[in-house]
């Protein structure tokens, strides 16, 4: 955890900070859209790698906005 601060304090100190939140963003919602497309257009069978690939994707969406906050709190 320590060392995924240290990345994204680097990236705030450098101004990169939205390049680094567009980008995990955009893979986040990558992943949603096939984690959805996997749900939808495949088998029933098939439901644990869209459920990991939707909560992944979530979590890549949100998760670079609360590194920020947490490395300008610390």
């Amino acid at each position: 955890m320590d060392e995924v601060l240290e990345v994204a304090e680097v990236a705030a100190d450098f101004g990169l900070e939205g390049v680094f939140r567009l980008i995990l963003g955009l893979v986040g919602f990558l992943l949603l859209l096939g984690g959805l497309g996997l749900w939808l257009l495949t088998d029933m069978g098939l439901l644990v790698l869209p459920a990991v690939l939707m909560v992944v994707g979530v979590l890549l969406m949100v998760a670079p906005v609360v590194l920020f906050v947490i490395g300008d709190l610390l």
